[in-house]
């Protein structure tokens, strides 16, 4: 089974977001971190012979919108007009 993280993000501790959105380039959690979002979504996601889960490409896209959010408050450049009249 496939994890699907955005309908369980807000299931995941503070901790496990965190660690996911510092490590955006993941493609397969480790097996500690893997177990940390089995206990506390309650998915069983598949797993290869070491314990690790791959992420899906939905998961590494949503993974990458959470760690650079975009904003909507405009450009953080102000540009002044020199010319005087």
């Amino acid at each position: 089974m496939e994890m699907n993280l955005r309908d369980h993000w807000h299931r995941l501790s503070a901790a496990t977001r965190q660690w996911l959105t510092d490590n955006p380039g993941c493609l397969i959690l480790p097996r500690t971190l893997a177990a940390t979002i089995c206990e506390e979504t309650g998915l069983s996601p598949d797993r290869d012979q070491h314990g690790e889960t791959a992420l899906s490409q939905e998961d590494r896209d949503f993974i990458l919108a959470q760690a650079s959010p975009v904003t909507t408050t405009g450009p953080m450049h102000r540009f002044f007009d020199a010319n005087q009249s």
